[in-house]
């Protein structure tokens, strides 16, 4: 076994061999709470879900830490356009809604999401403001080492030097001198137009309730700062793995390398970003109205379909949106269940091999080479090809085999029934002697060669979303999915 990752700082497929034996360190970027998750943010979520399942299947340790970052300027924004008369009433937008309120109604959206969609929670999920005095730490330190500075405009403001760290820029291969300025507070107070905010200086007209004392002034914490400090209070000054969208890596994670590195700290031994989601081949924006939410998905199909979707591609690659991509995703779902369906009718105790299955060779193989998940479900599907093929040929050894590995494949995927909320228990039994007594009525239809009432009874049980399929065994049935 030998787990390859790729490593956007040095752009190569790396072994993964993790800092302490056993155990594996991974912080990945979680949600700025200003509003409802888009399918990027899910997208996010995901890959990392599918990268700390297999790593825990491959017997390691995880610590997960994903942050909230519930202070940041487009969070005050949006809470003073609330106080504003022209306050546009968006899905779920309150009236004169207090900064720290709104972050906290968006925090639950996004869990809800989460939840909804089978990501694990992590091991611990901070939040940027309950972490100050972390952060006054690390900007100190920076000041010690001749790498930050309190700004020359008397702000209250703190930046990042940039030209003082030689490797600024490393992450993203850019140079500086081609880099734009950073748009984080206003350059008079700069040495350099690129210097970032670690602290940004309170302001006339700010809530009081957004501000912090600090030995610069009053004010509150710079995006980028956040994470550096947040990670290195849970996972240490250096950890293996860190994630996020790619849209991150600059210059967010090129920032926080940056100023970690120059703390003296070593930071992310490997640097994890996964692709972006664009529709019909066009990037997601709502000003020419090509976006497709979490919630809409949900609305179009199960949370199931909505997560193989979002899950099939491999992380790094981008993952296109077309109108037909939840029902194909539906299809490979249905496929899968018929045979979970048919196989626990027909195996006399599907439940006790399934929980001692394994991942086939080929699907761990797949997932070692940096998480190939595309051909990791090739080998789930040909898996359910041949489990149906056993069931059908009445090999129930073989079946019950073909089920314990699908079960663990789904598993490790996050597709297991757990991805869904329960159905109800009650409903289930009653459709399932209903519909077994349809099936008995049209067996001796069929018996009796009465193709005409067999047919119509498997028609109506189309029509209510019943599928039936005949084998040697007799026929059994499934829900239509999607």
């Amino acid at each position: 076994m030998t787990l390859r990752f790729y490593d956007t700082a040095s752009a190569e497929v790396r072994d993964f061999v993790p800092l302490v034996p056993g155990k594996v360190s991974l912080y990945y970027c979680g949600a700025t709470v200003q509003g409802m998750p888009h399918v990027g943010h899910i997208r996010s979520a995901i890959a990392f879900d599918q990268l700390t399942r297999w790593l825990q299947y491959r017997g390691f340790r995880v610590t997960a830490v994903r942050n909230v970052t519930d202070i940041d300027d487009k969070i005050l924004a949006k809470s003073a356009a609330s106080f504003g008369a022209d306050f546009e009433d968006e899905p779920g937008a309150l009236r004169n809604e207090e900064w720290w309120a709104l972050a906290y109604r968006y925090e639950q959206e996004f869990l809800k999401a989460y939840d909804t969609l089978g990501v694990s929670r992590p091991t611990y999920e901070p939040r940027a403001t309950g972490h100050i005095p972390e952060m006054h730490a690390l900007i100190q330190q920076l000041i010690d080492r001749g790498h930050a500075y309190p700004a020359l405009d008397d702000s209250g403001d703190v930046y990042f030097d940039v030209r003082s760290w030689s490797k600024y820029g490393s992450l993203t291969r850019q140079k500086l001198d081609d880099m734009q300025g950073a748009p984080d507070a206003d350059p008079r107070g700069k040495k350099d137009p690129r210097d970032f905010a670690l602290w940004k200086g309170y302001k006339d007209g700010e809530p009081t309730t957004a501000s912090w004392a600090s030995p610069w002034g009053a004010g509150r914490p710079g995006w980028h700062l956040e994470c550096s400090a947040m990670v290195t209070k849970y996972l240490g000054t250096e950890f293996d793995i860190h994630g996020g969208g790619l849209d991150l890596r600059f210059p967010h994670h090129e920032n926080e390398m940056a100023q970690s590195q120059a703390a003296g700290h070593g930071f992310a031994n490997f640097w994890m970003h996964n692709g972006m989601v664009t529709y019909a081949g066009e990037k997601m924006s709502k000003s020419i109205g090509n976006t497709v939410s979490p919630t809409e998905m949900l609305e179009i199909a199960p949370p199931r379909v909505v997560r193989y979707y979002l899950g099939q591609a491999q992380y790094r690659s981008v993952l296109d949106y077309q109108p037909t991509s939840l029902q194909e995703a539906a299809a490979a779902v249905e496929r899968i269940d018929g045979f979970l369906s048919r196989a626990s009718r027909v195996l006399p105790d599907p439940g006790s091999d399934a929980s001692a299955g394994s991942v086939p060779e080929a699907f761990g193989v797949a997932m070692d080479d940096d998480l190939n998940v595309p051909q990791a479900l090739a080998v789930l599907h040909e898996t359910v090809r041949a489990g149906n093929t056993a069931l059908t040929d009445g090999d129930l050894d073989a079946a019950g085999l073909a089920l314990a590995t699908v079960t663990a494949m789904l598993d490790v995927l996050g597709l297991n029934a757990t991805a869904t909320p329960a159905a109800d228990d009650q409903a289930n039994t009653a459709l399932g002697v209903l519909v077994e007594a349809q099936l008995e009525a049209r067996a001796h239809a069929r018996a009796a060669k009465d193709w005409e009432a067999s047919d119509a009874i498997r028609d109506t049980l189309a029509v209510a979303g019943v599928v039936v399929e005949d084998g040697p065994d007799g026929a059994s049935w499934s829900l239509k999915r999607g």
